[in-house]
């Protein structure tokens, strides 16, 4: 495990939903219409909108896959001649609560040497896009998950290790404005919104549309950031038109077309959206950050703006490619060029998110620093920024705890014991 003389901040830690996260405190009205979890002789089955929904292929998320354990897939490291699904390891749920629990979780994190996690979802993830076409059961599903997620994990507890950002939806924009009053009034420090084109009851809208100014204007004002974390943003369609499926299945064989056409597109357009459609020149203090999008649709996002602001200068109020820069923090896959972003963007804008506990993620949250190639040649401060400092900026805060300075735990990592998310969104 990597040390540090400080305590780090991961943007990108995930929670594994019990089966009743989103029917706990649905109105009994929606019942069928929302999220449903059916059981037969040999499995439990998602129903969504009376259909089942393969997003999460086990809901129960019994057995589970284990930390880390396709971390060569990503690396594209796979030695030759091993088969990438013996790559798989699971476990049983039930040896981890920290997957379910959050005072569990904190013993956790206390040996992974964090002080801090965003706490984002994994079922969740796909719920939207299954309801796309029920608006009203789109906001009561939603509505009842923050009810669920605020009980279970707390959007902000006194001791700040764990940040739960609950999810707003944007489709119904008059119910989005009183669920961010709600989600506010609860002590939420950070809320997700879908990387997706906005569901109407009419058509589909930008998210940079007007409609939708009153929850950026709230959020701002309010100082709480918004997360846009991949999910389910319902580009299958566009692997329709190439001969793919058009709806999501967690597992099972793919087709390598299906990723060259859709990787981080949905995050690409999502944040087109609210650049080009104003948002944050009319809410220039908005704060956005991409989580677990990777950080490569930067530079097409910053040349295709370039191009925008040029051929249609008197569209835009401010310079587009700043307001990227300004308003937008990137969570990079460890993976990625972090060096070459940190030169595109700005060091102070770079997030460090592990995926914990995911099987894509890393095995120790605390070696982001250790395996990118690039990491040594930044400077301390550089490092401390990426890993703890910039979070703090993104909240809006100079710290979160008294033990912010805290010696490493020099405690073994968790050991490596999940579903997959950008291994199959």
């Amino acid at each position: 495990m990597a040390t540090l003389g400080y305590r780090a901040i991961d943007v990108d830690n995930h929670y594994y939903e019990p089966t009743d996260s989103f029917t706990r405190y649905l109105p009994k009205e929606f019942k069928r219409r929302g999220v449903r979890m059916l059981r037969d002789e040999k499995r439990t089955w998602a129903v969504i909108g009376e259909r089942i929904n393969q997003f999460i292929p086990n809901p129960t998320f019994d057995p589970i896959i284990e930390p880390g354990c396709l971390d060569l897939l990503f690396r594209g490291e796979i030695p030759e001649g091993v088969d990438p699904a013996s790559l798989m390891k699971v476990d049983r749920l039930g040896n981890h609560p920290e997957y379910q629990n959050r005072d569990a979780r904190v013993r956790v994190m206390d040996t992974q040497n964090l002080e801090t996690v965003f706490m984002l979802p994994t079922f969740a993830c796909g719920v939207e896009e299954a309801l796309k076409d029920d608006i009203d059961a789109t906001m009561a599903s939603v509505h009842a998950f923050n009810e669920w997620l605020d009980d279970d994990w707390g959007f902000d507890r006194p001791d700040h290790r764990i940040i739960s950002a609950p999810i707003i939806s944007l489709a119904d924009p008059e119910q989005a404005v009183h669920e961010v009053e709600f989600v506010l009034g609860r002590g939420a420090k950070m809320v997700l919104v879908r990387p997706a084109p906005v569901p109407g009851r009419v058509k589909p809208r930008s998210l940079g549309d007007p409609l939708h100014d009153p929850v950026w204007a709230s959020l701002a004002e309010a100082g709480v950031p918004v997360g846009f974390h991949l999910s389910d943003s319902g580009y299958l369609a566009i692997n329709a038109l190439w001969g793919g499926k058009a709806t999501f299945e967690g597992f099972g064989k793919k087709d390598p077309l299906d990723q060259v056409l859709l990787d981080d597109r949905a995050i690409h357009d999502s944040m087109a959206s609210m650049i080009v459609h104003q948002v944050f020149t009319r809410h220039p203090r908005l704060k956005v950050a991409s989580i677990e999008n990777g950080s490569y649709f930067v530079y097409r996002l910053i040349k295709r703006l370039k191009k925008a602001a040029n051929t249609a200068p008197h569209h835009f109020k401010a310079d587009p490619v700043e307001q990227l820069k300004n308003n937008v923090w990137i969570a990079p896959y460890y993976e990625d060029d972090v060096k070459l972003l940190a030169e595109t963007i700005g060091v102070d804008k770079i997030l460090f998110g592990s995926d914990w506990p995911h099987g894509e993620g890393l095995a120790d949250p605390m070696s982001f620093t250790a395996e990118i190639p690039q990491f040594p040649e930044f400077s301390a401060e550089d490092t401390r920024k990426v890993m703890r400092d910039n979070a703090l900026d993104l909240l809006g805060v100079s710290t979160l705890s008294a033990n912010v300075n805290s010696p490493t735990r020099h405690a073994a990592a968790a050991s490596p014991d999940s579903h997959t998310s950008r291994a199959s969104v």
